[in-house]
């Protein structure tokens, strides 16, 4: 028999309040580690040939278009007589324009991306969760209440999904199921990608694929290979064990790939699986995603390609990433086990918060000195040189990161965390709209979420050429991860968008 179901024990950032401490984010952007802005600075240092260069092609030009043939004449006469001097500037440019080629990275194009979306009959309402939960038999009263008020609370609307093994009664979390739940998600989205990029699988040269918590033999970039018949060259990769954050670490792995591999397309899958990790106990801290995970899944394609940027949609422009695994806290603050009945579930720590937010203020901050705005980064800066040099009270200044950015997704993982970045960035209700609304429509999809949150975008018709693009999410580990796209037209949305059906009704109004 089947009938409901609810979500799988994945990382989460989100927490409840009576689990202490506070479920908000630390004001972190009161507080800055100058070593962080260094790091920021480091990094657009690395491209500071680029920027000399291009002030020095500006003169030439000018002064190129204010020589007449008289002057042109008189050099050439001049150069007659000064053979070696040509010959040592001739060296000299084609060495440098050498080492330029040979250091600039290479442009990484997004071309199109899909996101899964499930069939009507895996909807589950919060009526057929807590009733499919209580005819388990394996929740007491407290924690079938416990996961009553995380429901009414967590911003998931009554349209989310989960997979149908769980739909059954008992639910069937077999490997056999959890394989097919893979091949669906993945196999769809990637079959709307093929059909909307007009691209054959065998063109693709990298494949890399992130899950965290299923990990099979043979691998889940294997089943895509073999599934399509990749080529027997191609380059895949399969990431576990990453969290939420993973897939901007495989955009991250992607373009690190396509900086070696010239002339080729990289597809990156995201996706986490439900159906063997749902937790059958009752433990709170393991009981939290139960009820925010659902399914989900998306699937990009990049190239680094020059002829590919006339068609492209964006461009990505930075990848930061932070890493707080050294310290211990940080590291077991999502943390997959056992309870104390052998039934397994990832714990979310009390202080997950506290935590999320110290990763979030490290990732800012580097990627500060990157993205603003010379005005901002000159108050920033000037107001933290101040107080490190004079020991003053003065509160670092807080720069807008609405001047460096259109249109922000932020991992939809839960409601505290979209609602504290909303305050401690400045943010208006319309930088959140795409977050908040994914979290109702499709739940927490892990680290597909900010894809469905780009396509939110793209389906009210928001993006613009020149937009840019703030992905940002959190992971197990524990890991803040940052992508910037810049937009290179109008970017409508795809055929087989997971908000073709539904893009009219939303925004909607979520209780608070």
């Amino acid at each position: 028999m089947c009938e409901g179901g609810g979500g799988p024990p994945a990382p989460a950032v989100q927490i409840r309040q009576n689990q202490q401490p506070s479920r908000r984010l630390p004001d972190f952007l009161q507080s800055v580690n100058l070593k962080y802005v260094k790091l920021g600075y480091h990094y657009l240092i690395t491209h500071l040939l680029t920027l000399l260069l291009i002030p020095l092609i500006l003169v030439i030009l000018v002064e190129g278009a204010q020589t007449d043939p008289h002057d042109l004449k008189q050099l050439w006469l001049h150069l007659q007589y000064n053979l070696v001097s040509v010959i040592v500037c001739s060296v000299f440019l084609v060495f440098g324009s050498t080492v330029y080629i040979m250091t600039r990275p290479r442009p990484v194009y997004l071309l199109d991306y899909a996101c899964y979306r499930p069939p009507p009959a895996l909807q589950v309402r919060y009526t057929q969760f807590m009733e499919h939960s209580r005819l388990t038999g394996d929740f007491d009263d407290s924690s079938l209440d416990f996961q009553r008020k995380i429901l009414e609370r967590s911003g998931l609307g009554e349209e989310t999904y989960v997979p149908e093994a769980m739909h059954c009664i008992p639910p069937r979390p077999s490997m056999a199921a959890a394989r097919d739940e893979a091949e669906q998600v993945m196999f769809g989205a990637l079959d709307n990608l093929f059909a909307t990029a007009s691209i054959k699988p065998k063109d693709i040269g990298i494949l890399v694929v992130n899950c965290s918590l299923f990990n099979p033999t043979p691998s889940l970039s294997s089943m895509i290979v073999n599934k399509y018949k990749l080529r027997g060259n191609i380059r895949s990769y399969n990431l576990g064990g990453m969290g939420c954050s993973a897939g901007v670490i495989a955009i991250d792995l992607a373009k690190d790939l396509l900086q070696i591999h010239r002339n080729t397309y990289a597809v990156v899958v995201s996706t986490e699986n439900i159906t063997q990790n749902w937790y059958f106990g009752n433990k709170k801290s393991m009981l939290i995603p139960n009820c925010l995970f659902r399914v989900g899944c998306s699937a990009v394609l990049l190239s680094n390609k020059g002829v590919d940027r006339r068609r492209a949609k964006y461009k990505l422009v930075h990848v930061v990433r932070t890493h707080r695994g050294a310290d211990d806290k940080a590291f077991r603050c999502v943390y997959q086990e056992q309870d104390d009945h052998g039934k397994v579930g990832v714990s979310l720590s009390k202080e997950l918060m506290a935590i999320a937010g110290g990763a979030l203020k490290t990732n800012i901050t580097t990627l500060g000195p990157l993205v603003l705005p010379v005005s901002e980064q000159l108050l920033f800066f000037s107001t933290l040189v101040v107080k490190k040099l004079f020991n003053t009270k003065i509160k670092p200044y807080i720069p807008d990161f609405k001047l460096a950015f259109d249109h922000f997704c932020i991992h939809a993982g839960g409601r505290a965390v979209i609602d504290e970045l909303e305050k401690n960035l400045q943010l208006l209700p319309v930088h959140v709209e795409a977050s908040r609304m994914t979290l109702h429509r499709f739940g927490n999809t892990s680290s597909s979420s900010i894809w469905y949150e780009l396509a939110y975008i793209e389906a009210k018709g928001r993006m613009r050429k020149g937009n840019r693009v703030w992905q940002i999410a959190f992971g197990s580990g524990f890991k803040c991860n940052s992508a910037v796209w810049e937009a290179l037209r109008y970017v409508k949305p795809s055929p087989k968008s997971p908000w073709e059906d539904c893009i009219d009704r939303y925004p909607v109004t979520i209780a608070a």
